[in-house]
């Protein structure tokens, strides 16, 4: 059986066109995942779009002056739809989540959003940076500027937010910029080391647990070195945006963070606990 999949995305995400709550949930079940989070987009900053940037049709209606403004999580229909998923797949454990972006820049939105949400799950994370246009997402950001001066960047605001936001669980996809790294540049993590073992140290500090995010195969050694600076617990999250990408990787993960040094939660939805043995 796999384990519980604890970064999901739905319709209720703006940027999930193919997303489906129920369809998701009927995959959990074809496949064995025994629990899913919804962890749908709670997306506050604007990003400017440049000139010729291609965008999804679904996209152009919020694209307003050149700037993009995510829409806002719809609450109600987001819980209406997680109800009528726990009706109908009562066997399977489907935890109400949020994937908040940057939300040290945006308190006031966050906080009013989790006190009408009571989510089970909170994950926060970066996904944008200084681009050419303005402040766009972070892949834009490779277009003109070296790739490593990208991920440093990336590091430090996500520093910034561990240490400036303290309101979430869990911290999404550290190894996001590898999304859009350069093919033709290798990616040696131990050019980064002291800054990822920082922003380690920081989460570990705070009590969070560190996602082992699927999309993008994560590093052992980075899995390792938040084992050394003291973390306690990971999650695992496919980051599907689409019910047929549920779980992916998983089987592979597992066996990494068994080997770097975690085990099992008391539950088949908990996190993976640290162990010394």
């Amino acid at each position: 059986m796999l384990t519980a999949d604890s970064h999901v995305h739905s319709q209720w995400s703006w940027d999930a066109l193919h997303g489906s709550m129920e369809a998701t949930c009927e995959r959990a079940v074809e496949i064995g995942v025994p629990a899913l989070v919804f962890t749908d987009h709670a997306d506050f900053t604007p990003w400017t779009i440049s000139d010729g940037t291609e965008l999804p049709a679904a996209w152009q209606t919020f694209v307003s002056g050149g700037i993009l403004t995510p829409p806002a999580l719809d609450l109600d229909g987001y819980l209406q739809s997680l109800e009528h998923c726990r009706e109908r797949f009562p066997d399977l454990r489907i935890l109400s989540g949020v994937e908040l972006s940057e939300p040290h820049w945006h308190l006031d939105s966050v906080e009013k959003l989790l006190g009408a949400g009571d989510f089970d799950l909170v994950i926060s994370s970066v996904h944008s940076m200084t681009t050419d246009a303005g402040l766009g997402e972070i892949s834009l950001a490779y277009d003109a500027r070296p790739a490593a001066e990208v991920v440093r960047e990336y590091l430090a605001e996500t520093l910034r937010m561990i240490e400036q936001y303290d309101g979430f669980d869990v911290l999404a996809h550290l190894d996001y910029p590898l999304r859009y790294w350069p093919a033709a540049v290798p990616f040696d993590a131990t050019a980064f080391e002291e800054e990822l073992r920082a922003v380690l140290r920081a989460l570990a500090d705070s009590g969070k647990a560190l996602e082992i995010n699927t999309k993008v195969p994560l590093e052992p050694r980075i899995l390792r070195w938040w084992h050394a600076e003291g973390g306690d617990a990971v999650t695992f999250g496919s980051d599907a945006h689409e019910p047929a990408l549920l779980g992916r990787g998983f089987a592979d993960a597992v066996v990494m963070a068994e080997a770097c040094g975690f085990r099992p939660g008391p539950a088949p939805w908990s996190a993976w606990v640290r162990s010394d043995c």
